[in-house]
């Protein structure tokens, strides 16, 4: 399918997904999120989760029927267009401390010394693709090659909140003690969700990531 002609499904009785690839892509998940910023003040429409191929659009269907949101949504994307080179996004800097439990034993397994993990960790820009997991887990990608990992064999039972992490060809930061089975290579003292605040999750879906060793 190709990523400019989404596909839109119904998603129980108030949702319709949109649907713009079978497989993870930068081009898709840059889509998803250019045309999610063009429903998001549709009338009728309650929220908009982009995700990395796809984007789920809640309405409230008192207001609004599906043909109602759907007509809305495909007028939307015929206005919105190709993406911008100029697309919109915050470039946010999170200081870290390379301090994790982890950090020896990814240094090992990639052959690296410990402080090229940190160096190579540290100079991508990483973009938010989804939020999931937990509240304000933000899975920002792509991870150096060089430092893809399979998750731990054996979960830990509390990771620590602020815990910067790595698995697969992703890295992220728990908002909060959780469990997890992420390598663990550092921290940070940022507060990532806050239920007081206006959006809560100090991450959105596009923006552009940069981790600052302390």
């Amino acid at each position: 399918m190709s990523p400019a002609l989404p596909r839109l499904a119904p998603l129980g009785e108030a949702a319709l997904t949109l649907s713009y690839a079978t497989a993870l892509s930068d081009e898709a998940h840059r889509l998803a999120v250019h045309h999610a910023r063009a429903i998001a003040t549709l009338p009728g429409v309650v929220e908009v989760v982009p995700g990395y191929v796809a984007l789920t659009v809640h309405f409230d269907p008192i207001e609004s029927t599906a043909d109602d949101i759907r007509a809305r949504v495909m007028a939307a994307l015929a206005l919105a267009g190709p993406v911008p080179s100029d697309e919109p996004g915050r470039r946010v800097e999170i200081p870290v401390r390379y301090d994790g439990p982890d950090l020896e034993a990814v240094a090992q397994a990639t052959g690296l010394a410990a402080a090229e993990v940190i160096s190579r960790h540290a100079a991508v820009e990483y973009e938010v693709g989804l939020l999931g997991f937990v509240p304000g887990f933000a899975y920002l990608g792509r991870l150096d090659a060089s430092l893809v990992l399979p998750r731990r064999d054996t979960p830990r039972a509390r990771v620590p909140a602020g815990s910067v992490a790595i698995a697969g060809e992703q890295t992220g930061i728990y908002p909060a003690e959780t469990p997890g089975g992420w390598h663990l290579i550092g921290t940070t003292d940022l507060r990532l969700f806050d239920p007081e605040r206006s959006p809560p999750s100090w991450l959105q879906v596009g923006d552009r990531v940069r981790f600052v060793p302390r």
